[in-house]
């Protein structure tokens, strides 16, 4: 689903929601989304997931055409990871056994 399809969705789904409003709404969440990720809070969307900043460490990669060294530096990159709704909606066979 691209976000010009979500918009869509959306006006349909919603009679009194125009087109444009829909295409407002949605830019503002992913907007406040992207905010808060790059304050670094944590989103959380129950039934959905978890949106996160993950820091990933400086190392030593290679050069795959010379083989050289090559120094690269820490990156914070956002990660998600999938609530149990979600991971049950998309894969019904891992529903765990309540104990």
């Amino acid at each position: 689903m691209t976000r010009s399809d979500l918009v869509s969705e959306l006006a349909a789904r919603f009679a009194q929601l125009t087109h444009p409003d829909a295409e407002s709404a949605v830019k503002t969440l992913l907007d406040a989304m992207s905010v808060a990720l790059i304050k670094g809070h944590r989103i959380e969307l129950r039934g959905f997931g978890t949106f996160t900043i993950n820091r990933r460490a400086p190392r030593m990669g290679r050069n795959p055409r010379s083989g050289q060294s090559v120094a690269i530096p820490e990156k914070l990159v956002p990660h998600f990871k999938p609530g149990k709704a979600l991971r049950e909606a998309v894969d019904p066979s891992i529903i765990s056994p309540k104990p």
